[in-house]
């Protein structure tokens, strides 16, 4: 079971300038329209070639669209050992800023 997080507890986190990995897993298109500011990209289907570029001593924070995809890749990032938060609800449920994608 993949420990969640709501989206105003990851809103308050940025806001407190608090150190926070977070993990997009959208499509390219979905984040050219924005994502949260700091968030690292990587599409869910290259999440099982990429998930070494991601450091293993730190907890994770990952987003989609609604919370399903986010939900998958945290699933197989935690059975690889990471510390992984899935975001419920996703950008949908967002209303915090957000940044073209760089």
């Amino acid at each position: 079971m993949v420990k969640t997080i709501e989206p105003k507890k990851v809103e308050e986190k940025l806001v407190k300038s608090e150190r926070l990995s977070i993990i997009d897993v959208r499509k390219d298109e979905e984040v050219a329209k924005g994502m949260i500011p700091g968030a690292t990209h990587i599409p869910l289907d290259e999440i099982p070639d990429r998930f070494n570029e991601i450091p293993k001593d730190e907890e994770h924070v990952m987003v989609c669209r609604s919370g399903g995809r986010s939900g998958k890749a945290a699933q197989f990032l935690q059975e690889k050992g990471y510390d992984v938060l899935n975001m419920t609800g996703g950008m949908l449920a967002w209303d915090g800023q957000t940044q073209p994608k760089k």
